[in-house]
């Protein structure tokens, strides 16, 4: 099972949380979370926005990026984020509130070395080395385990095949380790490439903070909250 499924769907409940909170309506909640997430990842420079964590209460929906670059998606005096909370009012017709959260060790974090490798590859750069770069740099940080799969035509060959790369342990059957896991496409002018990030972070034992938001604010991890200014 555990090779056939998302590491983080098969985890929710147990040791991860799910990044929306929300109930209800589920039809369009979905398509406006979509929507809401496409708008971001494509308002900020690729590969600096990790995960977009979305929490819905009856007056205001709180929004909560997480990035390696603050400075950027904050902008000066707070311009760019004052910008974004405009746009998702006019795109949700409803009030918001957008946290921005660090990613103090972006060599961990699966959604961001996706990301930089995907980057990469649509400038040309050898995959082989950019692959043991990000290898060495989760290893330097006291990964557990890595693994990097990347699939389609390596180098412009004729021939697409998958390649994988490995160091350390990745435990995908057991439900306490702590996998973190995404995927992305590349477009280059050979094709699409697929690639694809498992971080192991460790092993959890005990209860975990399953909200995202709790969690954050728990670690007393420095954010930037951004509210609606009172007239």
């Amino acid at each position: 099972m555990g090779q056939k499924t998302n590491p983080i769907v098969n985890r929710l409940g147990i040791i991860t949380g799910w990044q929306s909170s929300w109930c209800n309506n589920y039809k369009d909640r979905i398509q406006e979370d979509f929507k809401v997430r496409r708008y971001i990842e494509a308002r900020f420079p690729k590969g600096i926005v990790s995960r977009i964590f979305i929490e819905r209460t009856l007056k205001f929906i709180t929004i909560t990026i997480r990035t390696s670059r603050p400075a950027l998606v904050i902008g000066k005096r707070g311009d760019e984020v004052d910008t974004v909370r405009k746009e998702l009012k006019k795109l949700t017709k409803k009030e918001i509130q957008i946290n921005i959260s660090e990613v103090k060790r972006p060599e961990l974090d699966a959604p961001l070395i996706a990301k930089g490798l995907v980057r990469q590859l649509e400038n040309r750069i050898s995959y082989k080395k950019a692959i043991k770069v990000s290898i060495l740099s989760a290893v330097r940080t006291n990964a557990q385990g890595i693994r990097i799969q990347i699939s389609g035509r390596l180098n412009g060959s004729e021939m697409a095949r998958c390649e994988t790369y490995k160091e350390g342990r990745i435990s995908l059957g057991t439900f306490r380790a702590d996998v973190d896991y995404h995927m992305e496409v590349a477009h280059t002018i050979y094709g699409s490439i697929g690639v694809k990030v498992w971080i192991m972070k460790g092993e959890i034992y005990g209860k975990r903070e399953l909200s995202p938001l709790l969690g954050i604010q728990k670690k007393h991890r420095k954010s930037h909250h951004f509210n609606r200014k009172k007239k």
